[in-house]
């Protein structure tokens, strides 16, 4: 059983990896000249399955923005947010209505593993229901109070929440049991207190959640780190501890990681690009090569960093491996805290 001593949940968002397939042509009717009918032959959506302002709208809009901007793509590419159950009501849609749908992909990180895997509001649709096409990036989760909170380090919110679990309100952009909640709970499961005890509430992606945060509606967040950025540049708010194992850089070199203070609770996230379970193997071809080349240029490193993110690139066949991995992982993770489902 995992120990909860080290929690890799590691789950960033997402690397891709997806190679170009061979273009099919035709001729036409008597004129001798090849027609291309390869892949794609119309505009690609990708989904992020939010509202605006997280982690998957962010990663959604930078992939979409970075292939038209490299001219990796010819083909339109749009952003949809279809917000939800922290991405289950996305997944049931997907995984049932658009199966072969070569022309929808979307963005998912470690809730795809955890919704599928908790106890309450579990997903029966997971990432076996998906062609898995890269991991992109790495993020970290962060614990997040408004700047004129009365907490200034981790091991003040930790202590009230250890007198009184429900004192305090934690928030996420996702639901009980799925990524932001782990997030928030952690370094006070990792102090002694019951998980079950805390009050939690979700919104529907990381925005929501900082608007919650800095409307007085919650007393603190548990995020991703590059979700909150802008408000800590712009003053809004103070980030008490990152769960990354050494302190990141930039924006958050004088943040310290909650194992600097003494709670020893790591957790990685990942974020990753996926396309439907019966994707055409032209379409997964093209995919693992285009995003191949997309995540070595110098643009994808530029916005990478401005985002505050990691690169952390895993082609097709080693992030179906890495999933699987972590689906084990996660289920350790659900089980130790009593959500399992």
């Amino acid at each position: 059983m995992l120990k909860l001593k080290r929690i890799s949940a590691v789950m960033v968002a997402g690397a891709l990896a997806l190679s170009l397939g061979a273009c099919s042509s035709k001729e036409t009717a008597g004129s001798g000249k090849k027609e291309s009918t390869g892949y794609p032959t119309k505009a690609i959506s990708v989904v992020a399955p939010s509202g605006a302002g997280g982690g998957w709208d962010l990663t959604a809009r930078s992939f979409t923005k970075v292939l038209s901007e490299t001219k990796l793509v010819n083909q339109p590419l749009t952003v949809e947010n279809k917000p939800g159950g922290g991405g289950a009501v996305f997944m049931a849609e997907y995984a049932t209505q658009q199966v072969e749908n070569n022309d929808m992909l979307f963005v998912n990180s470690p809730p795809i593993i955890i919704n599928n895997l908790k106890k309450e509001g579990n997903s029966p649709y997971g990432y076996k229901n998906t062609t898995p096409l890269a991991q992109l990036t790495k993020d970290y989760g962060a614990i997040v109070v408004k700047k004129d909170s009365k907490y200034k380090d981790l091991k003040s919110v930790l202590e009230d929440v250890k007198k009184n679990p429900s004192k305090l309100t934690f928030a996420g952009g996702s639901a009980p049991g799925s990524m932001d909640h782990l997030i928030s709970i952690l370094p006070a499961y990792k102090y002694g207190v019951d998980p079950t005890k805390i009050k939690y509430v979700s919104y529907d992606g990381g925005g929501e959640a900082i608007t919650a945060l800095l409307g007085g509606n919650a007393d603190v967040i548990g995020t991703d780190a590059s979700s909150v950025k802008e408000f800590l540049k712009a003053g809004k708010i103070r980030v008490l501890a990152v769960t990354a194992a050494e302190r990141l850089s930039g924006d958050f070199k004088d943040v310290p990681t909650a194992k600097e203070q003494g709670v020893d609770a790591e957790f990685t996230i990942w974020r990753g690009v996926f396309g439907p379970e019966k994707m055409s193997s032209e379409a997964k071809a093209y995919w693992e090569k285009t995003i191949d080349k997309l995540v070595n240029t110098p643009e994808w490193k530029t916005e990478v960093e401005t985002q505050g993110w990691e690169l952390e690139y895993k082609n097709s066949a080693d992030f179906k491996t890495f999933l699987d991995e972590q689906e084990k992982q996660v289920q350790q993770l659900l089980e130790a805290l009593g959500m399992q489902k």
